[in-house]
């Protein structure tokens, strides 16, 4: 895991907890309205997903890279169940209905559904970004729906899951990394690291409007 070093210290100062929008949510302090917020964009994300790992397996040959997108891929789709009908089960406990994606969101989605057409490395780095957060973030988000927000185990089912699951597909994704062009894999990561803070500002921003 050599490369390991090298995407934390891109990440630094842009952790996702850290933003001013999940330190809210672990803290209990989201207004009415804004989980259902988060969950209508936040499922434009969980949709292209799948499609972005399944075109890094079809676009990587045989070896590391392949292997762990691969088993990333068969969890998304199937571990306990397609991870987009999971997230239902979210949407519903916070009131969530469709909404089309903001500018912020889409500019999110387009960078995963782009990012396999410019290089396998780069798409791996794209992914590493949030996969290496992803277990702890899906943590905490469960426990604070549980103690400040009213949601039963069913309600956080997803992040529950994704909490148990995410600690692998980090380390197979960093085992992958070393086997990419280092330059290309970390300009993935920076460019995942500002979509996805971007994501998060216009979550705040909503909320300061409303």
């Amino acid at each position: 895991m050599t490369l390991a070093p090298s995407i934390e210290v891109s990440l630094t100062g842009r952790e996702l907890l850290s933003h001013p929008f999940y330190r809210r949510w672990e803290a209990g302090e989201l207004r009415d309205g804004e989980l259902a917020d988060y969950a209508s964009q936040y499922q434009h994300f969980e949709r292209q997903l799948p499609c972005t790992l399944a075109a890094i397996v079809a676009s990587s040959g045989p070896g590391a890279v392949r292997n762990a997108i691969r088993a990333n891929l068969d969890d998304e789709l199937g571990t306990p169940c397609p991870h987009v009908e999971l997230l239902d089960t979210f949407l519903d406990a916070v009131g969530a209905t469709s909404a089309d994606a903001t500018p912020a969101t889409a500019a999110l989605v387009s960078l995963y559904l782009t990012a396999p057409d410019r290089s396998v490395a780069f798409a791996l780095g794209v992914v590493a970004a949030y996969e290496i957060q992803s277990a702890e973030i899906a943590r905490s988000k469960a426990e604070g729906l549980r103690a400040f927000y009213g949601l039963t185990d069913q309600g956080t089912t997803f992040w529950d899951v994704h909490a148990a699951l995410e600690t692998g597909h980090a380390e197979w994704v960093l085992d992958a990394a070393d086997s990419v062009s280092a330059d290309e894999l970390l300009a993935g990561v920076a460019a995942s690291r500002d979509a996805w803070w971007a994501f998060l500002d216009d979550r705040e921003a909503a909320a300061t409007l409303a």
